[in-house]
Parts: structure tokens; sequence; C-alpha cells
């Protein structure tokens, strides 16, 4: 079988992990009675919380997070694969990590995987984001066999960083994911291009699971959630506000076609880069 129903999970989430967790159950229950046997939820699921003295307040270890938790059981209960865009955890260390999870149809916990790129940037509408003063970014790229076939990960803005998703593809991946909480000023300028890129590129369907809306901390997302094929077409689109559940059915066998007519992957050739001085004289060297 390699034709599926997938879903992507657009959130509002608040400041209360526990209501969070009450509404992407309803969310993924949705899901599930649509069919979907695979279901992504946003970046930051648990929790979006400006203020980072009350986050840590409630911010819990993977062991007794209420998202972690809830997540394990909707999975066995509805039996789908539940993959939690990303939720806050907090470390052994004092920072947190923003951490993603897939588990499988049994409860089970297949793989998580740490957001590696910070989003640490001045905006010019004066927003000033500096993940990497709490978060501790995680070093390595993950790739999970769902039987179906293969999923990268990846979170938010991981997406301006295409070498991850090469190597994913390159390790066997045929679904790429970018579950996120992108800023609406940014989200209305890159978000669908910058998706529809990693999906073309790499010959791969492409999963975006997204916040949508004001948030209670007073911050806005961008929403779009996205579910793209191979060709970069849109097979499913979100607005820009408020929940929704994406669902699409997709044919691995397209990956299989795409890569065969854009050989791009077999085609990667090791190189160098050369520096050629300038001359000063206003001519390129011979």
């Amino acid at each position: 079988m390699t034709a599926v129903k997938v879903a992507a999970i657009q959130m509002c989430s608040g400041v209360d992990p526990v209501r969070n967790a009450a509404d992407m159950a309803r969310l993924v229950r949705d899901a599930a009675a649509h069919g979907a046997t695979y279901i992504q939820t946003p970046e930051m699921t648990g929790m979006l919380q400006r203020d980072r003295k009350a986050a840590r307040e409630v911010l819990r270890g993977e062991a007794d997070d209420v998202i972690v938790s809830t997540a394990r059981d909707l999975a066995k209960e509805l039996g789908v694969f539940l993959h939690i865009g990303s939720t806050a955890i907090a470390r052994d260390d004092g920072k947190i990590a923003n951490r993603a999870f897939l588990f499988s149809p049994d409860g089970a916990t297949v793989c998580s995987y740490d957001k590696i790129h910070m989003f640490d940037v001045d905006l010019d509408n004066g927003e000033s984001w500096r993940e990497s003063s709490a978060y501790e970014p995680g070093n390595e790229a993950r790739v999970a066999d769902l039987g179906f076939g293969r999923l990268g990960f990846a979170i938010c803005y991981d997406v301006r960083f295409p070498q991850l998703f090469r190597a994913e593809a390159l390790a066997g991946a045929e679904i790429l994911t970018v579950p996120a909480a992108f800023t609406r000023q940014t989200g209305e300028a890159h978000w669908e291009i910058l998706l529809r890129a990693r999906a073309i590129e790499n010959g791969t369907f492409l999963i975006a699971a997204a916040q949508g809306g004001t948030h209670e901390d007073g911050r806005e997302t961008f929403g779009h959630s996205m579910i793209v094929d191979p060709w970069g077409k849109v097979l499913a689109m979100a607005g820009g506000t408020g929940e929704e559940v994406l669902i699409a059915e997709i044919d691995l066998d397209q990956v299989r076609a795409a890569r065969q007519k854009i050989p791009n992957l077999k085609n990667v050739r090791e190189f160098s880069v050369a520096i050629v001085p300038d001359r000063g004289d206003g001519e390129e060297a011979a």
C-alpha cells in the first residue's frame, strides 16, 4: 500500500498546557474520524508563552508532560501515528528542549527530535527573538520508518536550512515535515515558497502543521498549514487564523516517479568553492 491519508492540525495554542492538550485531543480525534493514519500537530503544541518565568513554572520533563502523555494515549486509542510537531520540555540542565515526538499506533515512542536551528533574529517591525537564550538546540537529524514510508523531521526555522532536508532525503525520507509557529511577518513573505521549494528539490511530500492567529501571550502566527506533493503542488492549505484540520491522501509512488524524472538526488556531486581574488583593474582573471 502506497496511498495513505495524512492530516495537519492547525492550532492557536495558549499559555495553559492542560487546555492545549484538550484542544489537541479534540482535533486529533476529528482527523482520525476522517481516516487519517498519520496526524501532525504544530510547533509548541503545548504552550506559547512569551513570559519565560511563567513558562518555566509550568514546564515539565518528558516523563511528566501532559502533551506527551495525552498524545501517547491518543495514538494507541485511535491506532494512528501521532506526530507532536513540538512541545517545550524541561531539561535536567535547566534549559528547554523544543522537542518533537512521534508515537506509533500502539502508543510507543518511535523517536523524538530536538529543533536544531535557533531563531535568533531582530525583525524590522521591532520584534526580537532569541531562542538560544532559553532553548538547547539539537544536533541530530532523524528519519523514522513508518512502514508505509520514511518520515524526516524538522521544526519551523529549520526550513531555512535546505541541507537538513537534503540529508534526510538522501537517508531515504519520502515525507518531510515542518511543524511551525511562523511569525506573521516572515510567513507572509516566505512560508509557502520555502515549503514548496523543500518538497520540489527533494522530490518528497511535505506536511507542515502550523500555529495560526493571535495568541494569549500577544504574538501573531501566520497559520496556513500546508500539505505539498513532490512537484510542489499544494494539496491542502488552511486559513491564516484559528483551528483547522487538513486532510489529504498521498501516494508515495509519486515520490519515486518524481525522483525518476528529476534525479537530482542521484546526480549530486561533491565540489569545492574557490574565492577568486579581485585584480583591482576591473577585469576578470583569465
